[in-house]
């Protein structure tokens, strides 16, 4: 019998790829290059999105 896979919701702002490396354009002076580490503020460098159930809702 197949198997159903889980279904986890994927943050829509990064789409799952939660953390990024981004160069700086400079070089250390081993040669390597200068990175910064940026992760995605909705989901706080997770990956995933909690469901609109657990969310405190407002208004009525």
């Amino acid at each position: 019998m197949p198997q159903h896979a889980q279904n986890t919701r994927v943050c829509r702002d990064c789409d799952g790829f939660a953390t990024a490396a981004i160069t700086t354009g400079t070089r250390h002076r081993d040669g390597t290059r200068a990175t910064l580490r940026v992760t995605c503020p909705t989901c706080k460098g997770t990956g995933h999105t909690a469901p609109a159930s657990t969310l405190a809702r407002a208004g009525r």
